[in-house]
């Protein structure tokens, strides 16, 4: 049997549970559109084969290839 204080209740339950599924998605898009810090844009970029955030920089927007990161000899300058 359906009585007006089941409806009333789980109409409270689901508003709850929209004010917090709201809540959850609100905190994923933050640390979505967060940047990352320049450790983590580091190691990224030792992944793609480059010594760190700066030389993949260089290379995706310059004329470098990343093969400067494979030479033995002189460190590159900062």
């Amino acid at each position: 049997m359906v009585d007006s204080w089941n409806c009333c209740n789980f109409a409270g339950v689901m508003e709850r549970k929209r004010h917090a599924l709201r809540k959850l998605l609100e905190a994923v898009e933050h640390e979505l559109l967060h940047r990352p810090n320049r450790k983590t844009l580091d190691r990224l970029s030792l992944l793609a084969g480059f010594q760190d955030w700066d030389s993949f920089q260089e290379a995706l927007h310059g004329e470098d290839d990343g093969e400067s990161n494979y030479e033995v000899g002189e460190k590159k300058e900062k």
